[in-house]
């Protein structure tokens, strides 16, 4: 393997003059991202919240959560890698890591393509990026968002709302994975406008709002609404993922009585969240999955 050079989506540079043996990844889609590019045997640890696949995180050590990861139980297992997200995982940790010694990739995609992009760089990391496997998974992802693409233009979109926490309740701004995957679907994100406010109580109009200045680096991705809001926006199709917050049927009853196209029209759908957050693999058919969950919904 000739040396192999990779900007992270911080813009560090990392140098890979062989592919990783020893890695821990603390980023759900990326075990499995892993696992889909054939390389199951380099992981050597991984976080309470990788699922997938079932046999091969479950012969994994845990490292903790994917917010408080156990430094010390990383360093133990000697990673000559550390997957890592700069939205799921902490800073201090990453940089705790940093600082011991431990090489960090942390990415960091806000739409589907960049998810793809992350898949097919980290096929380059560990070298098998010419595998007729590995060439046909990317290039299946890369198809369905063109098939999807496609689609798009030629459909009216469906006005969705898809909440992400229940108590208090917080959806996606349009600059996040979630939003893109729903656009890209046929799906238009009805607080894609929405930026969280501060302080929080300024987020659900008991406040005035700190202006930008104020506001900083803090994230406003991640607004929290009202239902009066939810109802001003007029979804006609609510999606209830189950990650990261579990929507239960007692949640969904809360929309149902909402008097919005969605509760009309019988479309609030409890759903997997996998194929609506996870960049890279999952993308490849979920995209397909996401589609067809709006297509079940005819715009007014």
């Amino acid at each position: 393997m000739a040396l192999v050079r990779i900007f992270d989506d911080r813009g560090r540079v990392l140098d890979f003059a062989s592919p990783p043996r020893r890695v821990v990844s603390l980023v759900p889609s990326d075990t499995l991202n892993v696992v889909a590019l054939g390389c199951a045997g380099a992981l050597v640890g991984r976080t309470d919240y990788c699922e997938l696949p079932v046999d091969v995180v479950a012969a994994l050590p845990s490292v903790g959560g994917t917010k408080n990861p156990r430094v010390d139980d990383v360093c133990a297992l000697e990673p000559d890698l550390v997957l890592a997200n700069q939205e799921e995982n902490t800073r201090g940790d990453l940089e705790e890591l940093s600082r011991r010694g431990v090489r960090v990739y942390i990415a960091f995609p806000r739409r589907v393509v960049q998810g793809l992009a992350h898949l097919a760089r980290l096929a380059r990391v560990f070298g098998v990026e010419r595998d007729a496997g590995v060439r046909e998974l990317v290039g299946a992802g890369y198809r369905a968002l063109r098939a999807a693409e496609e689609a798009r233009s030629q459909a009216a979109p469906v006005r969705a709302f898809c909440p992400i926490w229940m108590k208090p309740l917080m959806t996606v701004h349009g600059d996040t994975f979630i939003s893109d995957m729903l656009d890209l679907c046929g799906a238009q994100n009805v607080f894609a406008d929405r930026e969280r406010r501060y302080p929080l109580a300024a987020d659900v109009g008991n406040a005035t709002p700190l202006p930008p200045e104020k506001v900083g680096d803090r994230d406003v991705r991640y607004p929290r609404v009202t239902l009066e809001e939810v109802v001003a926006r007029r979804p006609e199709l609510v999606l209830l993922p189950d990650e990261p917050h579990p929507f239960t049927e007692e949640d969904a009853a809360v929309f149902r009585g909402l008097d919005i196209p969605a509760a009309k029209a019988g479309a609030v759908v409890r759903t997997g969240g996998k194929d609506l957050c996870w960049p890279g693999a999952r993308s490849v058919e979920g995209i397909g999955r996401v589609r067809e969950l709006v297509a079940r919904v005819q715009p007014a």
